[in-house]
């Protein structure tokens, strides 16, 4: 080969290989979700989609039919891989019935039991808390720029939260290292990044039986279960959906201010209507709703008019992200200021569910709670961040916390200094994805061929019981 030939050749190399962070994670994803559809099954009618319009979303979601929750869908053996253990007991999974009605209850009265503004004073107290802890780690209140992980930051104060909202006593330190630890297992498996680590979740679930044993909480748990799947409730509920669900709704909330420089400076001028948070708050559950694909299977026919019926046993695939894009205007836009009129604000907007079809429980405080600790962030940081900003978090949320008032000047505080660690976050992040997107591409694929090996939702429902049946035993450790 020529001198011309190979510099060529060398030139060509060296573009695709820059060119990589912008293509390959986006062609491995699109593997990835075919390699899932072929190990576990293609199933489902999407919603919307061809055969369930826009229209037709809400009537048909909040269908007295559509209420079967894991009895007869393959996808149900991945979730229950995913979530255990407990997930014969965790309220979104149960069957209706007796059991469900207990549960379902027993969570609406463990959250009724404080006011909003006890919500308020315990959930500024536990991310105070947090942030100092942050701030000692480095130097003192204000003393220097913090790097964080939004995720990882939030998810702190979101197991103190809950487990005080549950014992309604404070979270003793190594205790919210075990909700932690579960939590963010448990994330990661349904992400992809990791396998299940089944002994640190089981350290969890061993600590709630030992305290159910010993100081049991003042609302009496459900009746209808056994003291280890009592435990298996709190774990599930409270411990892994609501601590991982609210820590995402913050870093999104947190990140969406990070990358929106022009919102976050109308918060901080003080001199914004009072509501604007909330607006902020509601465009962000908007472009990144906490529910992405809700699945349920038809226990009965669904009659539609002018359309076929929907069969006994199908199971309808609810897209939580594509509906809410169906119904607003620029939707690729963030403006939190299409919420300041009825007329221009998003007809199809179910951050929380449909209330006829199993609606979030923490929907009459969640942006109450969001509110409070997004004010005490802002108390005493800008956030600034140039991570590319999807539903899936990438990087768990990639941010930098700026102190409004330093203690000291260094060269971290220059405008250069500053802009040159959010370009490295961004390169960071975009090279970080390739790996990522290989790991996914593996461990998924693993994770879902072992979920249907094991089939635990399954072999539960294959016993003679029914709802009372005891599961099969769920994994080992690290995904087996």
């Amino acid at each position: 080969m020529s001198r011309v030939g190979r510099t060529a050749t060398g030139a060509a190399a060296v573009a695709l290989t820059a060119s990589l962070p912008y293509w390959l994670p986006r062609l491995v994803i699109a593997l990835r979700v075919r390699l899932f559809a072929r190990v576990n099954g293609e199933e489902g009618i999407p919603a919307p989609g061809r055969e369930v319009p826009v229209e037709e979303f809400k009537q048909v979601y909040g269908h007295p039919a559509a209420n079967g929750r894991s009895r007869g869908a393959a996808l149900s053996d991945l979730f229950w891989y995913w979530l255990s253990p407990g997930p014969e007991v965790h309220q979104e999974h149960l069957e209706p019935g007796p059991r469900y009605d207990d549960v379902a209850r027993t969570t609406r009265q463990i959250l009724a039991g404080l006011s909003r503004e006890r919500w308020s004073e315990l959930v500024g107290r536990c991310t105070r808390r947090v942030l100092d802890e942050l701030d000692e780690q480095t130097g003192g209140y204000g003393a220097r720029e913090h790097r964080v992980r939004l995720r990882d930051l939030m998810m702190p104060v979101w197991a103190e939260v809950y487990y005080e909202v549950v014992f309604r006593e404070p979270c003793p330190r190594h205790v919210r290292d075990l909700i932690v630890g579960n939590a963010n297992d448990v994330v990661s498996a349904l992400k992809c990044t990791s396998l299940r680590h089944m002994d640190r979740r089981n350290r969890l679930t061993a600590y709630l039986r030992e305290r159910l044993a010993s100081d049991p909480p003042p609302v009496p748990l459900p009746s209808l279960l056994s003291r280890r799947e009592q435990a298996y409730y709190l774990q599930g509920t409270f411990f892994n959906t609501a601590v991982v669900q609210t820590s995402e709704a913050m870093a999104h909330l947190l990140l969406a201010l990070a990358t929106h420089q022009s919102v976050q400076d109308r918060l901080l001028s003080g001199e914004e209507e009072d509501g604007y948070l909330d607006h902020v708050i509601n465009e962000t559950l908007q472009h990144f709703p906490l529910f992405g694909v809700a699945h349920r299977i038809t226990i009965d026919e669904i009659p539609r008019a002018g359309r076929p019926a929907i069969p006994a046993g199908s199971v309808l695939l609810f897209n939580y992200p594509e509906y809410q894009r169906s119904g607003a205007t620029g939707p690729q836009r963030f403006d939190p200021g299409r919420w300041l009129s009825a007329d221009t604000r998003p007809s199809a907007f179910i951050p929380f569910g449909v209330t006829a079809n199993r609606p979030c429980p923490a929907r009459g405080f969640a942006v109450l709670t969001m509110r409070v600790a997004a004010e005490e962030v802002l108390r005493r940081f800008r956030l600034a961040s140039t991570a590319e900003h999807t539903r899936s978090l990438p990087s768990r949320g990639p941010c930098l916390l700026i102190p409004h008032t330093p203690r000291r000047t260094t060269a971290a505080w220059r405008p250069a200094t500053r802009a040159a660690r959010l370009a490295g976050m961004r390169l960071g992040d975009r090279w970080g994805a390739i790996p990522r997107s290989l790991t996914q591409l593996v461990l998924g694929g693993y994770m879902v061929w072992d979920a249907r090996r094991q089939g635990l939702c399954r072999n539960y429902f294959a016993t003679a019981a029914g709802d009372t049946a005891v599961p099969a035993v769920v994994g080992g450790r690290r995904g087996g």
